[in-house]
């Protein structure tokens, strides 16, 4: 475990901080990381009141931690949880005095927030917060990631959601716990009103000083109880949400209950007098529970299993009635799996999120290849250490010696700091969170800091290259499977393995079957293009995935404008039929390939066609591009080599000459511009004519040929012919991840971008270096945004693609195009607001 960066606040004089204050943070499936920190995050001088410093909610995208939003939550008290929901898009968050928030982004903004949502009980401070469950559940099984079935490997577990809406759709809201033991529901109703109802725990409401809440298979609740002192038991409650008469209804029941087992020891008994920490081990494991029992000096740690058991019969029933006698009545009861011994004093828990099967198979597997994510559990202890233990017999599987210890003193400026809080405590972590691969931790410490530490898969065990790549290939396909983002596999891909990493997850996608890699086609794309950007020598490949991300995109847009032409339509789509005619016919001619076309399902407004003029203008150039760079692929580095040999994306292209040449016919102005030097040039047929031919030697995928001499010949003419246009290729990425690759931590501070030039700078290809007076391009768009650009802009957190927040477009053909990503980017990342940059 070692830490990847530190992200820090501008100094602030000390006083600023109170150590009095708990610290929240919650890690989301999409990489964003809310967190809580007890210092003021403006620099004025005016007398601030110390609670109003923990009233902020900091929300930050992992790829870019020091473009931190800030929202001032209109919490009165201090913020005691934060929660996110299963999509990763939308926050809880709960305070001191009742008040429950949700917040989320304005206009798919990552670095903009607005509450949408309150729900609250007045001044009943609340101890635990859940989103209820909708029954969506994964299992990864370790003892399957050899096999070649995606289904095997992540197989979905039957879990019901915890209240169903009509036709079993699971219904969205929340659920509370307060220090006064009540429970407390509200439910989003489709409409977007909200219904709440409040029950207590149980009869005898006592005070609940911590809670937890699970979930289990059959669509109950489980809620996890302590007052917090060790000599009383930890209670657990079964509760039931329904709707009846569009009124919430809660119903409660008592379930077994412990005692911690160090407190049946008379010697012990009285050395932890409180319980810190009580947490279930996962949100869908209501059978196992964690608990952490403190004092001034030290900890312990203990982990319970509920099981089912017999219980003994006396002889007499077996006599009178034999039935009973056979069935013995069984009882549930809490049994002790595993406790640690005295331990330092314990100041955070961080529990896997990540799904994985604890079988005995799936268990031995994950042993003997040394797969350790989902299997260790983090403690983060007072004096700034983390220990990860293994989730069922605690035993210690690593350590992360914190950046306090002497033996990691870094700098000048940090042995200062120590020798004037000699006298105070040290820095050690007050909020810890796993990511949902459990290959990273983040970790806010009593200064405010946020540090993000990697966790290897192997836990810092030796593991063979080969087995290593195994490991990361099954996280990676899980994210791709899920759907989650994936920046936390890549901290550990080092430059070497990328190559192949992405040959073995094609290799894996390809065995799939037609419908799953159909949904998956465009997800794997942006798995590929997120890897190469790793390392200098795969660097042009990763523009070849953007430019077929482009391309399977417009590709599908200009397919869905054709309309079939009379309405008792044949079995194909227009689209379909364009492809298959394409396929069927390899004319060299483009003009005898339209012949075979009904051009009546071709036929459309001008309007719609002008306006994605840009879009066609960027297909027509990206042909003349690759065609006049056929010549010189003998060097790999140059971007565009990749589609060379891709029969599958050639076909599209050609599909799309042949669609924008029927339109150019009934709108001239929607070709593509060229300038060419002879004026009786017909530009469409001869790059069609070249296409073809490079098609078809790729178009057999098992045994691509060489294009041969005269193609090359003619490909080499082009630039005399037509001027080859310079394709504004990768999106500028801006990122942190490509800069962590040497081991040593950055040091980043909130509000400042990090602008260190990457290591691998002198090497880059020059596709990617700007100079400083290049045109900006909207990479959606296809637009050029000048040098300066005015317009507020947005680009993706994950492969910095950009394009203007607000639309410049009023047809509906290129609304429905911008439509389409104003979620996402091509790659399927969030986007985030940059400022319009200043001249």
């Amino acid at each position: 475990m070692e830490v990847g960066y530190v992200c820090e606040w501008e100094k602030r004089p000390r006083s600023n901080h109170c150590p009095s204050i708990p610290l929240v943070c919650a890690w989301s499936c999409r990489n964003l990381i809310a967190f809580t920190t007890d210092l003021k995050n403006e620099e004025d001088e005016k007398a601030i009141h110390i609670s109003d410093l923990s009233r902020m909610i900091h929300i930050i995208d992992t790829e870019h931690p020091w473009d931190v939003y800030s929202i001032n939550s209109g919490h009165t008290e201090v913020i005691s949880c934060l929660e996110w929901d299963q999509s990763g898009s939308r926050l809880l968050s709960a305070d001191g005095d009742g008040q429950i928030k949700c917040w989320a982004m304005t206009e798919h903004l990552v670095n903009s927030w607005e509450c949408t949502q309150t729900s609250a009980i007045d001044r009943d401070p609340i101890v635990a917060l859940s989103w209820l469950h909708n029954g969506v559940k994964l299992a990864l099984h370790v003892e399957k990631s050899g096999s070649t079935n995606f289904g095997e490997k992540f197989s979905r577990v039957k879990f019901s959601p915890s209240l169903t809406l009509f036709g079993g759709k699971p219904m969205e809201g929340w659920l509370a716990v307060t220090v006064s033991g009540l429970v407390t529901v509200s439910l989003l109703k489709p409409n977007g009103a909200l219904l709440s109802a409040s029950e207590s725990l149980c009869r005898l409401r006592g005070r609940v000083a911590l809670a937890d809440i699970a979930f289990t298979g059959g669509g109950n609740i489980v809620v996890a109880a302590t007052d917090g002192s060790s000599s009383s038991p930890v209670q657990f409650y079964k509760v039931c949400v329904s709707v009846v008469n569009e009124k919430c209804r809660i119903d409660t029941e008592l379930l077994p209950s412990l005692f911690m087992r160090y407190t049946t020891d008379p010697v012990r008994r009285d050395k932890y007098p409180s319980v810190t920490h009580l947490k279930f081990l996962t949100r869908e494991n209501s059978e196992q529970v964690l608990l952490c029992a403190s004092s001034q000096m030290g900890s312990i740690v203990e982990c319970w299993s509920l099981r089912k058991e017999g219980l003994p019969v006396n002889n007499i029933f077996h006599q009178r009635s034999p039935a009973v006698g056979e069935k013995q009545p069984m009882i549930l009861k809490w049994r002790i799996l595993s406790a640690t011994n005295d331990l330092d004093r314990v100041s955070a828990v961080a529990l896997p999120k990540l799904p994985i099967s604890i079988s005995n198979t799936d268990l031995k597997v994950a042993s003997d290849t040394k797969f350790c994510p989902g299997l260790g559990l983090a403690l983060a202890f007072h004096d700034g250490s983390i220990h990860v233990l293994h989730r069922l017999s605690l035993h210690t599987m690593g350590v992360y010696y914190g950046s306090s210890s002497g033996s990691s003193q870094r700098g000048g400026e940090e042995p200062a700091i120590k020798r004037q809080r000699a006298g105070g405590p040290t820095v050690h972590f007050k909020a810890l969170q796993f990511s949902w691969t459990s290959l990273a931790l983040v970790g806010v410490d009593n200064h405010g800091k946020l540090h993000m530490i990697r966790v290897s898969p192997s836990m810092g065990q030796m593991l063979d290259m080969n087995t290593l790549l195994r490991h990361l290939l099954f996280l990676l396909e899980y994210c791709m499977v899920t759907g989650y983002d994936w920046w936390d596999v890549l901290l550990h891909v080092q430059p070497g393995m990328v190559h192949n990493l992405v040959e073995r997850l094609h290799e894996e996608y390809m065995r799939q079957n037609q419908a799953l890699q159909q949904v998956l086609s465009t997800r794997i794309v942006a798995v590929k293009a997120s890897l190469c950007k790793l390392s200098s020598a795969t660097a042009a490949r990763a523009c070849d995935f953007h430019a077929k991300l482009l391309l399977i995109a417009i590709s599908s847009t200009l397919k869905s404008l054709l309309r079939p032409h009379v309405l008792s339509t044949p079995d194909k789509s227009p689209g379909d039929r364009l492809a298959e005619i394409c396929t069927k016919n390899t004319d060299t001619d483009i003009d005898k390939v339209m012949i075979n076309l009904k051009t009546e399902e071709f036929v459309l407004d001008g309007p719609p066609l002008q306006s994605l003029q840009q879009l066609i203008q960027w297909v027509g150039d990206f042909v003349l591009y690759l065609l006049a760079n056929l010549p010189n692929q003998g060097s790999v580095v140059r971007p565009g080599f990749g589609f060379l040999r891709d029969g599958a994306s050639l076909g599209m292209l050609r599909e799309m000459m042949v669609m924008i040449r029927i339109w150019g016919l009934l709108k001239p102005g929607c070709l593509p511009m060229y300038t060419a030097t002879s004026d009786n040039q017909d530009s469409m047929s001869l790059l069609f004519r070249l296409l073809t031919k490079l098609w078809l030697c790729s178009r057999d995928e098992g045994h691509p040929q060489e294009p041969d001499e005269s193609l090359i010949d003619e490909c080499c003419l082009l630039p005399s012919q037509l001027l080859v246009p310079s394709m504004d290729w990768l999106p500028i990425n801006d990122g942190v991840i490509t800069k962590m690759q040497n081991k040593q931590p950055l040091r980043l501070q909130f509000g400042k971008p990090y602008t260190l030039p990457s290591l691998n700078s002198n090497t880059q290809v020059d596709i990617f270096s700007r100079s400083p007076g290049s045109q900006r391009m909207d990479n959606l768009r296809c637009l050029h945004l000048g040098v300066y650009p005015t317009e507020d802009s947005k680009a993706c957190t994950r492969c910095g693609c950009v394009t203007m927040l607000r639309s410049p477009n009023k047809t509906n053909a290129m609304k429905q195009w911008e439509q389409r990503w104003i979620k996402n980017c091509l790659c399927g990342g969030l986007w985030r607001r940059t400022p319009p940059t200043l001249s």
